[in-house]
């Protein structure tokens, strides 16, 4: 049987959407596969958000933003927003929407509640 597929979304695929992602990995281990993408991907990921993550461990510096497709949305067993309301390019068999704050220009202190709050959301809708 395949491992459920979950697909983290959000602007640039370069904060909320790589942080979600990330943490579903590291916190449910290999019981889904993740991905993450965006409407308008950034050039790389935000540094803030990489290293709140490798301060649990968690490498994401080698990852690229990428644009999301509709054949994103047609594997995805669910699709994760990190921001309510956006315009998906299909329709997702099952549609889980979050209002996260863009970190886009944050530094790190400023991440790390964030980081914390993405992981509560995650473990009580994914994990526990």
């Amino acid at each position: 049987m395949s491992k459920p597929t979950v697909l983290f979304l959000c602007k640039h695929n370069a904060g909320r959407s790589q942080l979600g992602a990330a943490l579903l990995q590291h916190l449910a281990g290999d019981r889904y596969t993740v991905d993450s993408a965006g409407f308008a991907p950034a050039d790389a990921v935000n540094p803030a958000i990489a290293t709140t993550v490798a301060e649990l461990g968690i490498d994401i510096t080698g990852n690229t933003p990428r644009a999301v497709t509709a054949a994103d949305i047609d594997n995805a067993d669910v699709v994760v927003a990190m921001k309510p309301g956006l315009q998906l390019p299909g329709t997702p068999k099952r549609l889980v929407e979050w209002s996260f704050p863009d970190p886009e220009a944050w530094d790190v202190e400023s991440v790390r509640p964030l980081r914390e709050a993405v992981a509560t959301a995650i473990a009580k809708e994914f994990v526990s």
